[in-house]
């Protein structure tokens, strides 16, 4: 109405809302905040003031008060300084500090000893200093004896087991067994005492691992195999004689091993054959368990190699070594050799005293012993000589090893065409071991040429002949273990007395001899072009043709000799009919030794929870003595107490901001929920799309204008 002022002039209503007052917190809820800043930056102080100060302490340099890396003729005058002030009373100084700087100067001035400390920072004799503080306490400069270091003399001629540079190293590494390396420097008296275990050490490792020495004077080479520090320098964590050691095959860093442990021969080679090598160890038996534990449960079929020794020491690499490759053919044992048992020793195995080596074969072959202590080379060849029985076993690994096997070739050679095996056949009885002890006596009447002393037979020539000339083999096979090669040479009525499982009591042992021939005309023809079926038949067949005799005389030794000289003529001379087969395999036997077994689930010294633990704990050490630690913690701190306050002060501000620039909440209508509009969706028709006019709203005071009846033209 005209006159009145409206309601909503009366009351004017400011758009912009007064600022809050600014929340007042505790000095617990700022802490509460901040933790985490604080937390970093108390840290930061920690590593600055206590852990920097420790890793890094002041160097020989700072006590002669000099730069680092100056030189000698810099250090010598430093000393002369320091010294005449002392000598004049200008700046007495303490004992201890003379002892300080006396210690720096002989250091400093020892160019292999200063090459060490600057480049490795290798200081062995830095407990001199505390020893000569107690030592010389209280006493005056004059008394202390001079040098405190002691000096420290290397010969070349120490250095001749595999001193290498960084060309010959090349070299060396090339090879694929495992390398030991030893990193000495001329000037350590601990690499000098060192000296003599390393070369027993060099002794024990000939024909297992190659062996060298670096000295730290090939700072290239040297600088190449040290560890190195966050910051880069290369160091030694242990000093030196420090050990590393490269695998078979390895040719890089990341599989190199570092020795950690003690500088003992038996601890170093045992970390060499057990976590670089591989190789099992070889257990201790007593007299009580040795017959229980080692004689019953090894195979029969297998040389037991026992080795007495009177120190009680661990088993040498290259005999470990042995007991891995000849593992199919022996089993290995060590017995500590008391005086007290010495008798009990020498009557069953005919030891006298120790160190020995006892060979033990078939029962009833007396034992082969060897006294005395031996080497690399020498052990190998007398495993090669005992590694079968007198009367070997014909297995999968010894067949073509015997001459035995229609694939393979004669013991004398490629070359040789035509060549005999005489196989005893049998199960496991009191007759099989007669018999094989029969045949025995037969190979050793030939071997020995007792025969032809005995009776001037021309038969026993022949076969004496073929024995010397690698043509003729004895060996015995195991009807029940390999049946199937059984049954196809002793094909008869009653083979099954002799080959497969055993059905009766009955067992009869078979000897027969097989005849091998090849013939130079198929050799020379394999390389032609064949048909289809030609193929297949040669892929049938052995390259050896065989020709079988079986014995059936009396188990005497001249009969026998002479039925194998008749084959052997008969053989030679005559152009026997050549008959190819395919031989059947023989079965694989277990080729796991009751001692290597064992050993595998033993856990190597360098691979328990302890030795992870600590190198866990050394690169924790490594980690903490790198001295950007503290200003990254700094900047950490820095960084988190900025977002903090930032994330404290922004929502305040933001918040007074967005009231500014709204309208006040009486003049702020909501919109009804029923007249949002519509969200468009795929299908909606077309005209909904379009924007309603402006005569389709209605003002705010408009009313509805009420209209007369009365029509309107």
């Amino acid at each position: 109405m005209p006159g009145k002022i409206p309601a909503m002039l009366l009351q004017p209503r400011s758009r912009v809302q007064p600022a809050k007052a600014s929340p007042t917190f505790s000095a617990v809820e700022t802490l509460k905040t901040y933790w985490l800043p604080l937390t970093l930056f108390a840290a930061s102080l920690y590593f600055q003031l206590l852990v920097v100060p420790h890793f890094f302490p002041p160097s020989h340099y700072d006590v002669l008060g000099i730069k680092r890396y100056s030189s000698i003729e810099e250090v010598t005058k430093a000393y002369e300084k320091i010294t005449s002030q002392w000598s004049s009373g200008i700046d007495a100084g303490s004992t201890n500090d003379f002892i300080k700087v006396q210690y720096a100067f002989e250091l400093l001035t020892n160019q292999i000893r200063k090459r060490d400390y600057d480049i490795f920072g290798i200081d062995e004799q830095l407990d001199v200093i505390d020893k000569a503080k107690v030592q010389y306490n209280g006493t005056s400069i004059s008394e202390i004896h001079l040098p405190l270091i002691e000096p420290v003399s290397f010969e070349l001629a120490d250095c001749d087991y595999g001193l290498v540079n960084s060309d010959s190293f090349v070299s060396v590494h090339e090879s694929n067994k495992a390398f030991l390396v030893q990193m000495l420097s001329f000037g350590s008296g601990q690499c000098h005492q060192f000296l003599h275990k390393w070369k027993r050490i060099v002794e024990l490792l000939d024909g297992v691992a190659n062996t060298g020495m670096v000295e730290l004077g090939d700072a290239q080479l040297a600088t190449y195999l040290a560890e190195k520090r966050s910051s880069g320098q290369p160091f030694f964590r242990y000093g030196v004689p420090a050990l590393v050691a490269f695998p078979p095959g390895c040719k890089s860093l990341k599989c190199l091993h570092r020795y950690d442990g003690q500088l003992s021969v038996d601890a170093v080679t045992d970390w060499i054959a057990t976590d670089i090598l591989r190789l099992p160890r070889i257990p201790y038996y007593l007299k009580e368990s040795m017959a229980q534990k080692f004689l019953a449960k090894s195979k029969p079929h297998k040389v037991k190699v026992i080795f007495f020794s009177k120190t009680g020491e661990r088993a040498s690499p290259f005999i470990r070594q042995a007991a891995k490759s000849y593992s199919a053919f022996a089993d290995f044992a060590f017995v500590l050799l008391q005086e007290r048992e010495s008798s009990l020793w020498l009557n069953m195995f005919g030891v006298e005293s120790a160190p020995a080596l006892v060979f033990l074969k078939e029962t009833g072959v007396r034992p082969v012993v060897y006294h005395g202590y031996i080497n690399s080379s020498t052990f190998l060849d007398i495993m090669e000589k005992n590694k079968h029985q007198v009367l070997p076993q014909l297995r999968s690994v010894t067949s073509m090893e015997l001459g035995c096997d229609a694939r393979g070739y004669s013991r004398a050679g490629s070359d040789t065409k035509v060549w005999y095996c005489v196989v005893l056949a049998g199960r496991q009885s009191q007759e099989l071991d007669e018999m094989r002890e029969t045949m025995r006596r037969v190979q050793g009447t030939l071997s020995n040429g007792e025969w032809n002393t005995v009776d001037q037979d021309s038969f026993s020539a022949i076969a004496e002949l073929a024995l010397k000339e690698k043509r003729l083999t004895f060996t015995w096979l195991d009807g029940e273990q390999q049946k199937r090669y059984c049954f196809f040479y002793v094909n008869s009525e009653s083979s099954y007395e002799t080959c497969g499982p055993r059905y009766d009591i009955t067992d009869v042992s078979k000897l027969f001899i097989v005849r091998y021939s090849r013939n130079s005309t198929d050799e020379m023809n394999d390389d032609t072009p064949k048909k289809s079926y030609e193929a297949l038949f040669a892929a049938d067949t052995d390259p050896a043709s065989q020709l079988v005799a079986t014995y059936s005389g009396p188990l005497k030794i001249p009969e026998i000799i002479q039925w194998i000289s008749e084959i052997i003529k008969n053989g030679d001379s005559n152009d026997l009919p050549s008959f190819k087969t395919k031989t059947p395999e023989l079965v694989p036997e277990e080729a796991d030794s009751i001692w290597s077994t064992g050993s595998q689930t033993i856990i190597a010294p360098t691979k328990g929870i302890k030795p992870k633990i600590k190198g866990f704990v050394n690169k924790v050490h490594d980690y903490l003595g790198d001295p950007r630690i503290g200003p990254i913690l700094l900047l950490g701190a820095l960084l988190s107490f900025g977002h903090i306050w930032l994330r404290k002060n922004q929502p305040s501000h933001v918040r007074q901001t967005n009231d500014s620039s709204q309208p006040p909440n009486g003049t702020r209508k909501e919109k009804p929920k029923g007249k949002e509009r519509p969200n468009l969706r795929k299908g909606q028709l077309r005209n909904q799309l379009i924007p309603p006019s402006l005569t389709d709203i209605d003002p705010k005071d408009a009313q509805q204008m009420e209209f007369s009846n009365s029509d309107t033209e």
